[in-house]
């Protein structure tokens, strides 16, 4: 029996799931904006593969499906609303992951729920989020895996062969339990069926998650990363970056293999009312035929998109404009969470 991994995120979709942004809290004085920069990523995706998008009630359905017509989707583009309330709109923390196990035409797909309570117990309340892998398994009719382990798919990268970077700062924190290493890799392996763990040190100024890799390290082929690093010695985000390139290029798989790393810059600084915002080009998310990429309205966004080209060459890579996005503290792959190709365990 071929044994459960957590697919690579380039591996074909059956959909991508949002949760519509409604927590004013998150989006003070500019959730319309949000909701624009929403809508921007469900008209990239939508000629690709279907969106699945969780909305609190249908009058938030409604407004869904107006915002989307205003942005150009069209009426009979693959998109789905589901009815499954959420406290915030970080479905990629708070969604379920998804493992798969055969190939091609027979791949059985299954769906993991983690406990999630909001990046040790920042924001509350948390209780709709921690529901929402649950919900997601009762819409589809999948089978649901609970795990009863506090995880989120922010925090943790993999290249789809076992392979899982993660960073110590986040899933070694005295606020995620202060859980031994040991017992984290234990989980990791047995849930995503990681053979090898990449431990990274720390994240980028300004993220609330303790360090989520999504803003650091990338993978874009089963060997080869895309890292944040920052020029400017000066900066807070230099010293963590270049520690962080420095243990990527130290690595040794079990067979002596080195990683490829690819160097991906920082943008400037993005401020709001004083505050050090986390904004990063990493933060990309990777569907079929299409990259999405945040872009902050500064000339290093064009480095970026053409570095990213040129690893995705058989993809339309995007700019997301992300600036409100990142006052939400967060990005494109921090807003989305795959479902990969294949058959769905259904509850037996």
């Amino acid at each position: 029996m071929a044994e459960w991994r957590w697919p690579a995120e380039w591996e074909p979709h059956a959909a991508t799931w949002l949760s519509w942004p409604h927590n004013l809290e998150t989006w003070p004085g500019c959730l319309a904006d949000a909701e624009a920069a929403f809508a921007a990523m469900v008209r990239a995706l939508c000629p690709h593969e279907r969106v699945c998008i969780n909305v609190v009630d249908a009058a938030m359905e409604d407004r869904v499906r107006a915002l989307l017509a205003d942005a150009g989707v069209a009426p009979d583009a693959p998109v789905a609303c589901f009815e499954i309330p959420t406290d915030d709109a970080w479905v990629r923390d708070h969604g379920p992951i998804f493992v798969v196990r055969g190939e091609a035409d027979a791949r059985e797909v299954a769906l993991l729920d983690f406990r999630f309570d909001a990046w040790g117990g920042k924001y509350p309340p948390w209780d709709r989020d921690d529901a929402v892998p649950a919900a997601v398994a009762g819409a589809l009719g999948a089978a649901r895996r609970p795990v009863e382990f506090v995880l989120e798919a922010g925090s943790i990268e993999g290249n789809g062969e076992g392979l899982v970077l993660t960073t110590e700062s986040c899933l070694l924190n005295a606020n995620r339990g202060g859980r031994p290493r040991a017992e984290v890799e234990a989980v990791l392996r047995e849930t995503l069926g990681a053979r090898e763990i990449l431990w990274l040190e720390d994240g980028v100024a300004g993220d609330d998650t303790d360090g989520h890799v999504d803003d650091l390290t990338r993978f874009v082929a089963p060997r080869t990363v895309v890292t944040a690093t920052e020029r400017d010695v000066a900066d807070p985000n230099h010293a963590p970056l270049e520690a962080n390139r420095r243990r990527l290029r130290a690595w040794r798989g079990v067979g002596g293999e080195a990683l490829d790393v690819v160097e991906l810059p920082m943008p400037p600084p993005v401020v709001h009312a004083g505050e050090r915002l986390p904004a990063s080009y990493a933060n990309f998310y990777v569907a079929n035929e299409v990259v999405l990429v945040p872009v902050f309205d500064v000339p290093s966004d064009a480095r970026a998109l053409a570095i990213l080209r040129e690893l995705w060459p058989g993809r339309d890579v995007v700019g997301i404009p992300a600036r409100v996005l990142v006052r939400g503290l967060g990005a494109v792959h921090c807003l989305t969470q795959q479902q990969p190709a294949g058959r769905l365990l259904r509850e037996s």
